[in-house]
């Protein structure tokens, strides 16, 4: 599964518990939309390490990574040493 659809998949089923694809556009912010709250963020970074198996420090965990799925893919793509294209694929950095 392509992080995307992991990331999707985590927000939808766990932080607005649906299925429902259509009700989460992947530029959507997480904060602006009311999707997550403080302890929601709190989730989203359990999620990505250990989903990702990668390690978010303290500094990282700011709108910049953790607003939308797009930002936050993107952040899980610089972390894992990976870029992420728009369907959602990986490719190695370089």
């Amino acid at each position: 599964m392509s992080a995307t659809a992991s990331i999707r998949r985590y927000i939808l089923e766990n932080l607005l518990f649906t299925n429902d694809e259509t009700q989460l556009r992947n530029d959507a912010s997480f904060l602006e939309e009311g999707i997550v709250d403080s302890t929601g963020v709190l989730e989203l970074v359990m999620f990505v390490e250990e989903t990702f198996n990668i390690v978010v420090e303290d500094e990282e965990i700011v709108p910049e990574n953790f607003d939308s799925v797009e930002k936050l893919e993107r952040y899980v793509g610089l972390k894992t040493g990976k870029v992420m294209t728009d369907v959602g694929a990986s490719i190695p950095s370089r």
